[in-house]
């Protein structure tokens, strides 16, 4: 048995051990139950169930859970356009998301798949350093797809961007 302040009481009946609990104005509480013989503590058993919810809260609170942002292109996309969605894959990765390019053929398109292979390795060289490729550009039915996810860096790279227009120019 231990104690509500923590020390160790030694090895009581258990009927003793309920006894000075309700004298004590504690309740008893099974820690280890397989332990040989098992280890009860005096506490306070509501406040206890209180502070683990209250860990358990906290901890769901820093937990981040990244998402899949999809976007979806096609083979015959104008210059502008595709600047425009690469810049959206650079938010979603800087955001911590994984996101999925999806090129999507329709009809004749599909006999092009080299249109789709040289688009796909555009957006990556675009990417640069910024992603990682987490499954390569693939064929999925009509559609060519990719994931990618997010470079691991010590700082975002909105973060960097900063840092580097707050830093003074180097001497020479």
């Amino acid at each position: 048995m231990i104690g509500a302040d923590g020390e160790q009481l030694g090895i009581v009946p258990t009927l003793i051990a309920v006894r000075k609990a309700e004298e004590a104005g504690y309740d008893l509480v099974e820690v280890s139950p397989n332990a040989k013989p098992p280890v009860c503590k005096l506490m306070d058993f509501g406040k206890f169930q209180y502070e683990q919810s209250k860990k358990v809260h906290s901890m769901k609170q820093h937990q981040r859970t990244g998402q899949i942002k999809e976007l979806k292109f096609r083979p015959h996309i104008n210059e502008h356009d595709l600047e425009i969605k690469i810049h959206y894959v650079e938010r979603f990765l800087e955001e911590g998301n994984k996101a999925k390019v999806a090129l999507v053929f329709r009809g004749r398109e599909m006999i092009r798949a080299d249109i789709g292979t040289e688009l796909m390795q555009r957006i990556i060289n675009a990417l640069g350093v910024k992603a990682l490729i987490e499954s390569p550009p693939k064929f999925e039915g009509s559609s060519m797809t990719m994931v990618l996810a997010p470079a691991p860096s010590g700082k975002t790279v909105r973060e960097a961007k900063e840092a580097d227009t707050e830093s003074p120019p180097p001497e020479d």
